[in-house]
C-alpha cells in the first residue's frame, strides 16, 4: 500500500509538468508570431464555446475559428481559444503569424509583457507542485530518519 504514497504524487507530478509544457509551449508560439512581423487580414468564421469542469464549479471558454490568405497565396485556418468576447462570425482582425508555421497564428494583439508575465505565474505555479510532490516523497515515514 506503500506504493500509492508514491504513484500519486508521480501523477501529479507529470500533470503538471504537461501543463507547465503546454503553456510554454503556446507563450513561445505567440511571442514568435509576434516577433516575426509578418500580419494578415482574417475573417472570423465562427466562434463557439466549450464548457469544464465538475459539479461544483465550470469554465466557459470562447473560441475562434479564423481564416486568412498569406501574400504565397496559402488560405490558412485556425482556431483559438480564449479571443476578445467582442469579436463575432464575420469580423475582420488582424493575425500575427510566422512564414515558417502560419496555423500557429494569433489574434490577440502583441501584449509581451503580459504574455511572460502569465506564463511566469504558471510556471511558478508547476515548480510550486512539483517541490511539494518531492517534499511530499522524500518525508514518508520508513526512511530511516
Amino acid at each position: 500500500m506503500d506504493f500509492m504514497f508514491y504513484v500519486i504524487p508521480g501523477i501529479i507530478a507529470a500533470v503538471a509538468l504537461g501543463i507547465g509544457y503546454a503553456v510554454l509551449g503556446r507563450s513561445l508560439q505567440m511571442h514568435a508570431a509576434w516577433r516575426s512581423g509578418l500580419t494578415a487580414e482574417a475573417r472570423c468564421l465562427r466562434t463557439y464555446t466549450s464548457v469544464g469542469g465538475g459539479e461544483r464549479s465550470t469554465t466557459t471558454t470562447q473560441h475562434h475559428v479564423f481564416e486568412f490568405t498569406t501574400p504565397e497565396g496559402r488560405t490558412v485556418r485556425f482556431d483559438e481559444a480564449g479571443g476578445p468576447t467582442t469579436v463575432v462570425q464575420g469580423d475582420l482582425v488582424v493575425v500575427h503569424y510566422t512564414a515558417a508555421r502560419p496555423e500557429r497564428a494569433t489574434a490577440s494583439p502583441p501584449r509581451a509583457f503580459a504574455n511572460v508575465a502569465g506564463t511566469a505565474f504558471l510556471l511558478g505555479f508547476v515548480v510550486l507542485m512539483l517541490v511539494f510532490c518531492v517534499f511530499f516523497v522524500s518525508d514518508l515515514p520508513g526512511d530511516g530518519f
